[in-house]
Formats: C-alpha cells, sequence, structure tokens
C-alpha cells in the first residue's frame, strides 16, 4: 500500500532520498532529534491560546529533545510529537494527516482545526511544503480560512543529511507582522 506522502508526489516520490522516503514510510515509527523553536515575544499570548486548541507549542528553546512517533490509521496518519526541553517540561504536539487529493494534506490538530498543505520535491531533491489554507471542519463541510487572516503562510522544506538522517525548517510568515513562528531541527530515522 502506498503511504500518503507517495500517494502526494506519485512519480516525484522516487526523487527523495532515502532519510526521507524512511520518514514518510507506510509503517509505524518513531524518530529522535532536536529542535530549536522561537518566535516574537509578542506572539506569546496567542500561542498559549492556540496550545489550548492542540495548535502548535509555546515554549521557545533551543536543542529541545524532540521524538516524534507516527503511526499509520488505514489511510491517515497520526503523529504524536514530545518536546522536552533541559529543565524536564514537557509538550506534546498531535495531529491527524489526511490525504486532500492530488499533492495536497490536510493536518488536523483537533477534530475540527486543520492546515492543507501542497507538496513538491524541487530538484535538490528536497521536499517543500507550501500552505494553502486553514480550514475547519464542520461535518463534512471544510470552511476554508485564507492563510493571510490567521498565522500566516507555513512553508516547510525537508533535505536529507545522511542515508537515515534529515533536517526539516516550519515557518510561519504572516504578512503584515512577519515570521511569528519557527522550528527547525535534525532527525534520526528508523
Amino acid at each position: 500500500m502506498q503511504n500518503l506522502m507517495q500517494r502526494a508526489l506519485g512519480d516525484d516520490w522516487h526523487k527523495l532520498p532515502p532519510a526521507l522516503q524512511a520518514h514518510y514510510q507506510y509503517a509505524n515509527s518513531i524518530e529522535t532529534g532536536h529542535m530549536d523553536i522561537e518566535y516574537p515575544r509578542w506572539m506569546q499570548p496567542a500561542l498559549m491560546l492556540l496550545r489550548r486548541f492542540g495548535a502548535l507549542v509555546d515554549r521557545s528553546g533551543k536543542n529541545v529533545t524532540t521524538v516524534v512517533e507516527r503511526h499509520m490509521e488505514g489511510e491517515r496518519q497520526r503523529w504524536h510529537r514530545t518536546m522536552t526541553w533541559p529543565d524536564g517540561k514537557t509538550i506534546p504536539f498531535n495531529s491527524l494527516w489526511i490525504h486532500a487529493g492530488g499533492n495536497r494534506f490536510i493536518e488536523f490538530v483537533n477534530p475540527a482545526l486543520g492546515l492543507e498543505m501542497a507538496v513538491h520535491v524541487d530538484s535538490e531533491s528536497r521536499l517543500h511544503y507550501q500552505g494553502v489554507r486553514f480550514v475547519i471542519k464542520l461535518g463534512c463541510w471544510l470552511l476554508p480560512i485564507p492563510e493571510w487572516l490567521a498565522l500566516g503562510h507555513t512553508t516547510i522544506i525537508e533535505h536529507a543529511l545522511s542515508n537515515n538522517r534529515f533536517a526539516m525548517d516550519f515557518r510561519l510568515t504572516h504578512p503584515l507582522f512577519g515570521q511569528v513562528f519557527r522550528y527547525a531541527g535534525e532527525f534520526q530515522t528508523n
């Protein structure tokens, strides 16, 4: 069976290096790594509110130990991320991914709130995500929310460091306020 990324990328799946193919395999996995999490101080109240809805992380830090557990639920992927700071504070960040047709995914951070993203592989075998819109799920309907009306445009770039290590960089950039959130790090695949 094809994994979600294979479905979204089609023939371009084969352009991904082994570390990224392992990251998205159709199998349960646990990956470990470290991330830097940063945002402007004035974003703290908004992030604390968003955290109550399961979105993002409301604490910054450097070299934060991160464990990513992923498992398949039929055609969907469930992601459990656990970030642990040096002082022992732990914050989970969970989401559910579904294929939204073509090269698109929706990542739901709770049963109603999601982010639709499009993916492609560039000429250097890096995987790019581009935010399309935020969505609110009401029954079987998806209510679109333009990115500029919410947190801004999402970009994610992932690239291989070796056959079993990769780096990722997630950014939210608002057209008026600039970069409002970023997390980036390196991970070991299994």
